[in-house]
């Protein structure tokens, strides 16, 4: 039972036994004493004055009294107004410690056989391109999202979606037919999706190119201009080919697509991210077309005299939704249609969370009808965990153009960044040591600065202040972590191990790092209920904050008394597992040395 469960029963006694009245303790939730105040916890006393009939001071007043006469874990309490500010015998402490240290996945909650299954869609990418500081957010906050709902007790499954057909694709392949003079990833020394990526803007250019020239020898604006690209028709007509099966279409979309592929598993592998299941969307929208007239054919959707299948969903509060054009082709709506067909055959899925940016809410906010009027049972109730995005200091990025942050660009200039700053903290490391430590640090001094913002907000990235060692940043909490492996080092070699066994006494400080360690599994929770991985980061960052302090403050290995100075060993490496486990779940490495 944790210490907030034993106060909200002591406290809902003493609401039984001086007022005679039945107050449910899972109602009363202590909560954290603020700094300025003393005390560990505050319960507001407000709801229990209808049962009192007394003043909120008189009544906090009371409670606090038999709170200390009857509850062994409370040694004093304070009354601010209608708050009552508790105190936590220091001896008490000392158990939550040692349950702490003795506890198996310390702030987990194991996956059973029964355990709901959630399904988790990220990265979501196109084939025509590499994946930019955009999917880097996006695979970061789908990843860690995973981590944290297993770490809540749940099944998942993480997938993929990848956008391999369209005409951004068609640009890319026939760029390449015109252009390519037969290059391949292996002639070219490049990674395949940048290869791809490099005719999608060459496409790009020659097209701007071709609408200029047209424009000025016909006499006529731009728009009017790109109605008459030559450029353009032959990406629309490879596009149809393409939706006919026309076999040589089908064989270069195919090979190109599998360089796309080869150079995504190394960008994948080196975020730390991966799939339980990979879905395409050349595959996709043949079962979305197929459910989309199964729809029809209910009466649940209809068809325009063009042809064209929509969704009246005005009842909803909302407009009409084409699913299928005129000429039968599909849209997005209907891939993700397909796609969900396809998941729910494959899984038991109780819950289903689309990590999309935000530009997408109202696209899935008509999903979720959709899919609740084609009978999933969890189309109503999908998540949209929708986030902001990211933004350089030099504005925004722009595909064709050429001018994304690339996430393999900047993962290097990240682990070049921490080398740099790595420098002689290194010490006696072999070449081979100081690159594994220098991957270590750049990744997560990448990852912990996109996943500290509250994912619904828009975020600017600066690579310089995310790889500082100090401040709210990875490499800070990554070098407490490697502080406290190197201190119990030290500790082993000098014969001094962490325990508990002694009958030392927490100091004030050493109780405000143990609360905060009691505090690890109620934030993974809500992490988990509010789908916010920046909760975790910035609780990691707090508990090493205030480890620093401590550290500084408090002798350890020179502390001659050895009970005090083995509990503080222990509680050290409390903090160092919690620091772990917390940075496991944003898919963080953390260094035995930095």
């Amino acid at each position: 039972m944790s210490i907030e469960q034993i106060i909200s029963q002591a406290t809902a006694q003493a609401v039984a036994q001086l007022y005679g009245a039945e107050f449910p303790a899972e109602k009363i939730n202590p909560q954290t004493t603020r700094k300025e105040f003393e005390g560990n916890f505050t319960v507001m006393v407000f709801p229990f004055l209808k049962a009192s009939r007394k003043a909120p001071e008189a009544t906090a007043q009371e409670i606090g009294q038999y709170l200390v006469e009857h509850c062994e874990a409370v040694e004093k309490f304070n009354v601010i107004k209608g708050f009552l500010n508790i105190t936590i015998a220091p001896a008490y402490w000392a158990g939550v410690l040692e349950r702490i240290c003795d506890t198996a996945d310390y702030g987990f909650k194991p996956v059973t056989p029964d355990s709901d299954l959630v399904m988790i869609e990220y990265s979501s990418p196109n084939t025509n391109k590499p994946l930019h500081l955009g999917h880097v957010r996006n695979n970061l906050l789908g990843y860690s999202l995973a981590q944290i709902m297993k770490a809540c007790g749940h099944k998942v499954v993480k997938t993929n979606i990848v956008n391999d057909r369209g005409i951004h694709i068609c640009k890319s392949m026939l760029a390449w037919l015109k252009w390519g003079d037969g290059i391949t990833p292996e002639k070219a020394g490049k990674k395949g999706d940048h290869l791809i990526g490099d005719f999608y803007v060459l496409f790009d250019k020659h097209y701007k190119a071709e609408i200029k020239e047209i424009a000025a020898r016909d006499g006529i604006d731009e728009e009017a201009a790109e109605k008459r690209s030559t450029l353009m028709a032959e990406a629309r007509e490879m596009l149809k080919k393409w939706e006919d099966g026309d076999a040589e279409v089908r064989r270069l979309w195919a090979m190109m697509n599998e360089w796309v592929y080869a150079g995504f598993d190394e960008t994948y592998k080196r975020m730390g991210v991966d799939f339980d299941k990979i879905y395409y969307e050349s595959n996709t929208y043949l079962e979305g077309k197929e459910k989309v007239e199964e729809g029809l054919a209910k009466g649940i959707f209809y068809r325009k005299d063009d042809g064209s299948v929509w969704a009246d969903l005005t009842p909803d509060g909302l407009d009409h939704k084409l699913l299928l054009r005129s000429d039968g082709t599909s849209v997005y709506m209907t891939q993700d249609i397909g796609t969900a067909k396809l998941r729910y055959q494959d899984y038991p899925i109780d819950k289903m969370i689309y990590v999309v940016g935000n530009e997408q809410n109202y696209h899935f906010q008509v999903l979720s009808l959709l899919l609740d009027k084609l009978g999933f049972k969890w189309g109503k109730d999908l998540i949209h965990f929708s986030y902001g995005m990211v933004e350089l200091p030099n504005g925004k990025m722009k595909s064709r153009e050429g001018t994304v942050v690339d996430a393999d660009d900047l993962m290097d200039k990240m682990v070049a960044d921490a080398a740099a700053m790595s420098g002689d903290r290194l010490g006696d490391l072999s070449d081979d040591e100081r690159d594994k430590v220098a991957e270590i640090i750049g990744m997560g001094a990448l990852k912990y600065f996109i996943l500290k913002v509250d994912p619904r907000k828009n975020m600017l990235f600066n690579p310089e202040e995310s790889i500082d060692f100090n401040g709210n940043t990875g490499p800070f909490v990554q070098y407490t972590y490697a502080r406290i492996r190197s201190l119990l080092r030290k500790a082993h070699d000098a014969a001094l191990e962490p325990a508990l066994t002694g009958n030392a006494v927490p100091n004030d400080k050493e109780v405000a790092l143990i609360q905060r360690l009691a505090d690890f599994p109620a934030t993974v929770t809500e992490a988990g209920r509010s789908y916010s991985p920046a909760q975790i980061a910035n609780y990691v960052y707090d508990l090493a904050k205030e480890y620093n302090q401590y550290y500084h403050d408090c002798p350890i290995l020179k502390e001659s008394d050895k009970a005090a100075a083995a509990m503080r060993l222990a509680l050290s490496r409390a903090v160092a597992d919690v620091i772990a486990r917390g940075f496991s779940l944003l898919g963080i490495e953390v260094p035995e040395r930095m």
